[in-house]
């Protein structure tokens, strides 16, 4: 971009915010708002619609098999503001979003704090974030000029005169003149409301515009001028103690009036500093400094803490009062591997690492990220729990194996709340891809670095065991059918096409099979009895007897002609059973064969050919030349074994 273009666009913004920027009077503003009754919302109103402003994806989960098994009849709903930062946690969205939605309506939520709780690492402070920068986005709001705490100017209106306004503006009008503003109001304008000036103003977090932070304070000092401001002491010669001039109005409530203030680890604070709360919410005021009076305050107020604190506060009877004006909303772990892989892979696009990342290394560091934070189950083992929490059929003997899910759930309790954070398998991640000597990572060598990472967290014995089980039993037994499946379809020219061969094929004699025809054979026209061998070979892949093989065959069947009536399309996938029992085929026909490719330390010409041309359909499919080395010579040393 040459010196022109960043020149204009430079002036073409500074020209926009010209434009966007109001001054005017009182006066002016009123018409303004009659024209748009929305004009003056409150601060919840306005996080609802920035948060709904781009979007909302109403999930059908009968349209989707897989999001069916995972959220049964459950209505989902996805928010295109959250959709390129936050996966996996869709419900606490959810739930968030049903607060502001509440709030916004002036229900009981809009006097309430919205307070988040969970693990390390699970999000809390970024979904604060993300509603901060909602606000630094949003367009500027009308404000009284010069206010400290850029309230609303409808709070010029007296009140024996608001019924009138409320009904010419279609609106309602709450909160009062702040002492500040009733101060200029008597002596600058003599009580002519109309000639008081109102600007635009934006919001900002650095310059403390409409956005408050509390950080935890220390318990030995804690201040309340952090809170609500001060008396400023250099104006107390000039000015009697109750004049709104000696009132240095900039604490976080100040500051964050009209738009969020946020706590951060909230009850690390002593409960008496928090006391300001209670007047917040309830009765929508906050105290003045010094002898002044109470201040209208309408705000958001965040508060996240992880949930010993939580736990801590809550046990005490006299927090009570505040307890009650919190909305609590807990922020678990990611529970669902698809989602896992996609936070990784956001975080590691942001990074500057340009190393190459060999296919399913992130999903194996994944994987293990999830099995840490399961609960332990007598129904399913923690890998099979991962699949069905991920929406994966499971087959077993030839049937899908109908687990619920929610009986899975609420046998766990409260799970996610625990294990392993994003934060850990990142710095695995970053160690792996710093390490690396030839700029290229892959599921063994991170696998590796994460036994080394477990072995030095500050846990218990028994919970370091269980977490290197995982990673040395559970993820490479998976990881060896994930890699075995893999090489045999890079040996397999055009496997798709074979696959779809055998599933055409066992289609063809199962139906004959099941209503005692023939089948005719497509190149001689001869009328043939179905081929029980064949269709034998396939079923004894996933444990089918000879005994439960006529009522698999009888279910394909039915199955093939439920999905052709529905206007399905049939495909090799489309009966997970069946398509388990022909990878598993494939597999079989082609393990010796690579098993004798990838062992050789010689190999004559036509076994080159095939290796060869097994290598360059892994590198097409994603591998380069280093980490396709380490793939087979680990293959060679782990999936054939004599």
């Amino acid at each position: 971009m040459n010196r022109h273009d960043i020149s204009s666009i430079i002036q073409k913004d500074r020209e926009e915010r010209k434009s966007a920027h109001f001054e005017g009077t009182f006066l002016d503003y009123v018409n303004i708002v009659k024209e748009n009754s929305e004009i003056p919302m409150l601060a919840h109103q306005r996080m609802y619609e920035l948060i709904t402003g781009p979007g909302v994806e109403t999930i059908k989960t009968d349209e989707n098999p897989r999001l069916r098994r995972i959220y049964g009849n459950e209505i989902i709903k996805k928010y295109k503001f959250f959709e390129d930062d936050f996966f996996g946690i869709d419900k606490t969205i959810m739930k968030i979003v049903r607060y502001f939605h509440s709030a916004s309506m002036a229900g009981e939520e809009s006097r309430q704090v919205l307070y988040l709780v969970g693990p390390v690492g699970a999000g809390k402070s970024s979904l604060m974030e993300a509603l901060k920068r909602a606000l630094e986005s949003c367009p500027p709001i009308y404000a009284l000029k010069g206010c400290p705490v850029r309230e609303e100017p409808l709070h010029l209106v007296p009140k024996h005169l608001r019924s009138k306004f409320e009904e010419i503006l279609n609106i309602r009008i709450e909160g009062d003149l702040c002492p500040v503003c009733r101060y200029r109001l008597k002596n600058e304008f003599n009580g002519e409301y109309e000639k008081f000036p109102v600007e635009t103003i934006g919001f900002s977090i650095r310059a403390r515009k409409g956005i408050g932070v509390v950080p935890p304070v220390d318990p030995n000092n804690q201040d309340t001028s952090v809170l609500i401001g001060s008396v400023d002491i250099s104006k107390i010669d000039l000015y009697p103690e109750d004049d709104p001039r000696v009132l240095s109005l900039n604490g976080a409530f100040n500051v964050g009036n009209r738009g969020i203030v946020e706590f951060i680890e909230v009850f690390k604070n002593e409960t008496e500093y928090l006391h300001t709360m209670i007047t917040a919410t309830q009765e929508k005021s906050i105290p003045s400094p010094g002898k002044g009076s109470m201040i209208y305050f309408d705000g958001i107020i965040l508060a996240h803490s992880n949930e010993a604190e939580w736990n801590k506060f809550k046990s005490d009877h006299t927090n009570e009062a505040i307890l009650d004006r919190i909305v609590k909303i807990e922020v678990p772990y990611c529970l669902e591997l698809n989602e896992e892989i996609k936070i990784y892979e956001r975080m590691l696009r942001k990074s500057k690492f340009k190393a190459h990342i060999a296919p399913h290394t992130i999903e194996i560091a994944s994987m293990f990220a999830i099995l840490t934070r399961l609960a332990p189950s007598n129904k399913v083992d923690s890998m099979t729990k991962l699949k069905i929490y991920n929406g994966e059929e499971i087959v077993e003997k030839g049937m899908t194996r109908k687990i619920d899910i929610i009986e899975l759930r609420e046998e766990s309790g409260r799970e996610g709340m625990a294990g392993i954070s994003t934060r850990f398998i990142m710095k695995a991640l970053d160690t792996s891809l710093s390490e690396s000597e030839h700029d290229c990572i892959n599921p063994i060598s991170v696998m590796e670095t994460l036994v080394k990472s477990v072995k030095e967290l500050a846990i218990s014995e028994e919970e370091k065991t269980r977490y290197l089980m995982f990673i040395q039993d559970s993820i490479r037994k998976e990881y060896n059918k994930i890699l075995e499946k893999e090489i045999t379809k890079a040996f397999i020219h055009g496997y798709r096409e074979q696959a779809e061969s055998l599933f055409n094929n066992y289609l063809d004699h199962a139906e004959a099979f099941v209503n005692k025809t023939k089948i005719k054979d497509r190149n001689t026209g001869e009328e043939l009895e179905p081929d029980e061998k064949f269709l034998r070979s396939i079923e004894e892949q996933i444990g089918i007897t000879d005994t439960a093989a006529k009522g698999f065959r009888a279910d394909v069947t039915a199955y093939m002609f439920f999905v052709l009536r529905n206007g399905g399309k049939l495909d090799y996938n489309s009966y997970e059973p069946l398509k388990e029992a022909i990878e598993k085929k494939l597999t079989m026909s082609v393990r010796e064969l690579s098993r004798v490719i990838t062992l050789a330390k010689v190999r004559d010409k036509d076994q080159s050919e095939k290796f060869d041309a097994m290598v360059t359909e892994m590198k097409r499919n994603g591998y380069c030349d280093h980490c396709c080395n380490v793939i087979l010579k680990y293959a060679a040393n782990n999936l054939w074994k004599d």
